[in-house]
């Protein structure tokens, strides 16, 4: 009897009450006030009110903060910076490119990110996936991370770099793949390296020079090869796809989720509710590489795009949200500070999601995208202690996301109230 007393209270004594001023869940469009979240190890043990609470329960008094799940971004590139970066990931040797990623992962865990998709990397190796297996080794702290080792190309495509002198002889930023049997390879070759996703660049690319984003890269043939060879393993596609035809292409193929999706149009709004299609628009890459380099000549088709399609791009995507389109956040931050990528959130409302929808885009629809919403995406019991914190309630204000001032994952606290 004593020794079950004994350790009744070593578990007590290991659990953290987190009291909230406001909280949501994101499993419902509620605002709830004075809750409490009771965490044990990793996990959320409860979800209640003030009665839940014990003496010997550590206390994080969030009672001035709104709480909520830590965000999850499901387009990244954390291997990428600068405006050259199709060529600055030969600067440096794969090991001293994750140790540059694992620098800013650890910045977007800091401003809330607890999860991230990365949609391929720059790399002449497998860098991003080294950081992860650290990450999940305890040998240092960052976000959860799944994704694909590179973004796959054909010759010429958005993955090559198509600006050097035909002598050269470089390694590009992206896998480039030409016929069947070369994705076949290709997608064999990023699963056994890691890859829990694969990413197919299916149309030209904004950022990358000498290709054009409305030409469809691969053929029929190559597409329908790497979906089958991916569902063998039960390895889920992404699609880069800004053309209407590359879109509706990577719909009927089998895309799990469509990335960018530039020239949507009602046709493809029902596809993608036909085929049960998860869409990342990636809104704030273009906006912050604007503001950030806007005389570089490399990002002229960036630019153009934000100058030209931006506000017919708004008013389809909102169309496509009333329609019911799933869609995620996802920044396609290639660098930039984790704070600014939740500028998406804003572009979310800005095309006519409220807040709340907003949030949720960025949590629980992430979660299911990434086909973990039995762990991460809400706060509930038995789902991973990933929780954030904003001084002001971003219902009212969604860029208070941009601002988040307290980070906890995984029961560990990272970020500590000031």
């Amino acid at each position: 009897m004593v020794f079950f007393y004994f350790f009744a209270l070593l578990s007590a004594q290991d659990r953290t009450a987190l009291i909230c001023g406001n909280l949501i869940t994101a499993n419902d469009g509620q605002v709830k006030s004075d809750a409490v979240i009771i965490v044990s190890g990793e996990r959320i043990l409860e979800v209640g009110t003030k009665e839940l609470l014990k003496p010997e329960y550590t206390i994080i008094d969030l009672s001035e903060y709104t709480v909520l799940p830590g965000m999850i971004d499901a387009h990244t590139h954390p291997l990428i910076y600068g405006s050259e970066y199709q060529t600055n990931h030969l600067k440096g040797s794969s090991a001293f490119n994750a140790l540059r990623g694992l620098k800013t992962v650890q910045e977007w865990l800091n401003a809330g990110w607890t999860t991230i998709r990365i949609a391929g990397d720059a790399d002449t190796k497998y860098a991003h996936f080294e950081i992860r297996d650290a990450i999940n080794a305890g040998l240092f702290k960052g976000p959860r991370i799944v994704g694909a080792g590179h973004y796959i190309s054909v010759t010429g495509g958005g993955g090559d770099i198509n600006y050097l002198s035909s002598e050269q002889t470089v390694i590009p930023d992206g896998l480039i793949v030409d016929g069947k049997d070369e994705m076949r390879k290709a997608i064999r070759q990023e699963i056994k390296n890691g890859s829990d996703w694969i990413k197919l660049l299916v149309t030209g690319a904004f950022m990358s020079t000498g290709d054009n984003p409305k030409n469809v890269h691969f053929s029929d043939e190559e597409l329908i090869t790497a979906i089958e060879e991916a569902d063998q393993r039960g390895i889920p596609v992404m699609m880069h796809a800004h053309a209407k035809e590359g879109i509706v292409k990577a719909i009927k193929f089998g895309a799990r989720s469509i990335e960018h999706g530039t020239f949507l149009d009602d046709e493809t709004i029902d596809l993608f509710l036909e085929y049960d299609t998860y869409l990342i628009p990636t809104l704030t890459v273009g906006t912050y590489l604007r503001l950030k380099d806007p005389g570089n000549v490399a990002l002229t088709k960036t630019d153009r795009s934000q100058k030209e399609f931006r506000e017919a791009r708004m008013k389809v995507l909102g169309q496509a949200h009333k329609k019911g389109v799933k869609l995620g956040i996802g920044s396609d931050n290639v660098g930039f500070p984790g704070s600014f990528a939740a500028n998406e959130f804003l572009e979310f409302v800005n095309f006519g999601m409220t807040p709340m929808e907003s949030i949720q885009a960025g949590t629980k629809v992430n979660a299911k995208l990434l086909k973990l919403d039995d762990s991460i995406g809400t706060i509930e019991a038995g789902k991973f202690a990933d929780i954030i914190a904003t001084k002001n309630n971003p219902i009212e204000d969604i860029t208070e996301l941009q601002h988040v001032r307290f980070v906890m994952k995984g029961g560990e606290v990272i970020k500590p109230i000031d």
